[in-house]
């Protein structure tokens, strides 16, 4: 709380800022709730792996730090914990994987992921349309949470940080859509308001869905039928 308290302010067009993302007091018996008045497609898009490239940043700073070591090429990665799959190829190695990411200046020199930073801005500035980035910092936060922020500012602009969503439970943040990386995403909120749009990573890419759930292979890919599908049709007069 300490953190969102101090970094993040967040904001939604028309709405107040803790309703926007389903935070605070319920609405009031027979009031109408903030999305039914405003009637805005609120988008969640994750950071590390669906903005940010995490997997390649890793490897390439393994490799660099442990050029003696092992390594897991990206067309072999397979689950979404590294430091899992590379302690299964050596038991040391995992505390190695983890290592890099808790490091000074591994997020904030994350590359963009093709495509990203131009889709994100577009899909912002789509009528009716609100749009957040929601990442979950790691639990050694002291270089990961202001490298986020950081990250942000230098590939969005200023005024992007105010649509920032740092938390470790994605599954209390409502939204109509999260595109994520992450194959399975739970918490505390057993039916989570939105719908999961896996983003395609090379950890996920040979995982085969399920009827009805959907990829979004790259933001090369149509993004706007997505978020066209999540949209009411308009109301006819009668």
């Amino acid at each position: 709380m300490l953190l969102l308290g101090r970094f993040v302010h967040l904001h939604a067009k028309h709405c107040g800022p803790f309703t926007a993302l389903g935070l605070g007091r319920a609405p009031r018996s027979g009031a109408r709730s903030c999305s039914a008045m405003c009637r805005h497609l609120r988008v969640l898009v994750d950071m590390d792996g669906v903005l940010a490239d995490f997997e390649g940043g890793f490897l390439k700073k393994f490799r660099a730090r442990f050029p003696e070591k092992p390594y897991i090429a990206l067309e072999d990665r397979r689950g979404f914990w590294v430091s899992e799959q590379y302690g299964q190829l050596r038991s040391e190695l995992s505390e190695k994987a983890i290592s890099i990411w808790e490091s000074k200046n591994f997020f904030i020199e994350l590359d963009p992921i093709p495509g990203a930073v131009e889709a994100v801005k577009q899909m912002a500035k789509l009528e009716n349309t609100d749009v957040f980035i929601c990442t979950s910092p790691i639990k050694k936060y002291r270089y990961c949470a202001y490298e986020k922020y950081a990250w942000v500012e230098k590939h969005f602009g200023q005024e992007f940080l105010e649509q920032i969503v740092l938390t470790r439970d994605k599954t209390v943040i409502s939204g109509d859509l999260l595109i994520d990386d992450r194959p399975d995403i739970t918490g505390a909120e057993p039916n989570p308001s939105w719908e999961h749009v896996l983003f395609t990573a090379c950890h996920n890419k040979h995982l085969q869905l399920q009827p009805p759930s959907r990829r979004l292979h790259s933001w090369a890919e149509d993004w706007r039928a997505i978020l066209d599908s999540k949209r009411s049709p308009p109301s006819r007069a009668i």
